[in-house]
């Protein structure tokens, strides 16, 4: 797999090794070290950016607020150091597609990178559509998997790519459940091999878009320590 990648990350040490193990599988890979940079240098063409959170004079969630702001839909894979949830909610409402809690494997950045290439190149996780094409009605939601629309209650709601793809997955089960390696293959493109909260953080996300009530959700429901289905009925 070949692709041109932009990593943002102060750290030399770590920008050093992610640079070299990634050329080391083929990639073109650019170096920014602060948050200006990096925003200078996406004026050029890049299939894929590695972005750190903390980051000198613009930190990465500003970064890919401007990114996405700017309607570039280049994959984004987060680099935090932090552990709490709403810092990896929050990368991915700003319209990250993952993010690597620092320490992590090499290998497992590398089998992240590659199958966000291969879901942007069309050729990783699939786009849901029934046969029919129908809209599907989940409570007061409606899910059109042919136009890639959503509305709660005749609003429309908008989802992110991955949200809608995440929701149509769900929904072509019909009430059965979906496991998260099902999900992170499905959605994401991931082998079994890897391992990602990324499916929850995600959910979460729809949850607070389509549920009344997202602590006690109605709709998509969590099956304990398997995944997630939506409720009888839908």
């Amino acid at each position: 797999m070949s692709g041109r990648i932009l990593i943002v990350e102060d750290d030399p040490d770590l920008a050093f090794g992610l640079e070299f193990n990634l050329r080391h599988e083929g990639f073109d890979v650019a170096l920014a070290a602060d948050g200006p940079t990096g925003l200078a240098m996406l004026e050029q063409p890049f299939d894929l950016l590695v972005l750190d959170v903390m980051l000198p004079a613009v930190d990465g969630f500003e970064v890919l607020q401007r990114l996405r702001a700017a309607g570039r839909e280049l994959p984004v894979l987060m680099l935090t150091a932090r552990a709490d949830e709403a810092d990896k909610v929050r990368g991915l409402r700003s319209g990250a597609d993952d993010y690597l809690t620092k320490p992590f494997g090499v290998m497992e950045l590398v089998a992240r990178v590659e199958a966000l290439l291969r879901r942007a190149g069309g050729r990783g996780g699939r786009r849901a559509e029934t046969p029919s094409g129908a809209v599907v009605q989940i409570g007061d939601i409606a899910v059109d998997t042919r136009a890639r629309s959503v509305s709660r209650a005749g609003a429309p709601v908008e989802l992110a790519p991955l949200e809608f793809d995440l929701l149509a997955a769900l929904v072509r089960r019909r009430g059965a459940v979906a496991t998260r390696r099902e999900l992170l293959a499905e959605v994401w493109g991931y082998a079994d091999s890897v391992i990602s909260r990324t499916v929850d953080a995600h959910v979460a996300l729809l949850r607070r878009k389509l549920e009344p009530d997202p602590a006690l959700p109605r709709y998509i429901l969590t099956v304990r320590k398997t995944g997630y289905r939506l409720a009888e009925g839908c």
